[in-house]
C-alpha cells in the first residue's frame, strides 16, 4: 500500500463508541483532522452504511463515503480506528475500522490491498491487537 495514505495522525488505537454510527463518525473525523476530506464526508459514510454494510468480518468495517461525496475528497486517505472493547455492528462486532477516503476510481485499488492484507490472519489478528502507530505504520506500509 502506498505509504502517503495512512498519516500517522490517522491511527487512533485506544477508541471508544456507543455505536456503529459514532464509529464511523470517529472515522471520518479523523479523516478531517488530516486534510484528506471535508466535513461533509462524514455524513457520506453514514449514508454509505445505511445502504450497505461497510463490515467485512473478522472484526473489521471499512466505512467509506458515497460515490456522490468525491467533490469533497481532497486527497487519498486512510485511517485506523481501533476500538478495543468493541463495536456492535448490526450484530456483529468490530473492533477495527479502516476508514477510507478515494477519488476518481481510487478506492478499488485501495480496498484489493486492504483485503489481502486483512485476509491474511496473522495481519489482521497485529492490527485488531496494536496497540501502538508503528505496529500498524508496519503492517500496512510493507
Amino acid at each position: 500500500m502506498r505509504d502517503d495514505l495512512l498519516d500517522a495522525r490517522a491511527v487512533l488505537l485506544h477508541e471508544v463508541a456507543a455505536d456503529k454510527a459514532e464509529a464511523i463518525r470517529r472515522c471520518g473525523r479523523a479523516l478531517v483532522e488530516v486534510g484528506a476530506v471535508d466535513e461533509p464526508y462524514i455524513e457520506a459514510m453514514l449514508e454509505r452504511e445505511r445502504t450497505i454494510s461497510t463490515y467485512v468480518g473478522e472484526e473489521v468495517a471499512i466505512p467509506h463515503g458515497t460515490a456522490a461525496a468525491k467533490e469533497v475528497i481532497r486527497h487519498d486517505a486512510i485511517c485506523v480506528v481501533r476500538f478495543p472493547e468493541g463495536v456492535d455492528w448490526d450484530g456483529e462486532r468490530v473492533t477495527l475500522c479502516v476508514g477510507i477516503a478515494a477519488k476518481d476510481g481510487g478506492q478499488v485499488p485501495l480496498l484489493a490491498a486492504l483485503a489481502d492484507i486483512l485476509l491474511d490472519p496473522d495481519r489482521a489478528r497485529a492490527l485488531r491487537e496494536a496497540t501502538e502507530v508503528h505496529q500498524v505504520l508496519k503492517e500496512l506500509l510493507t
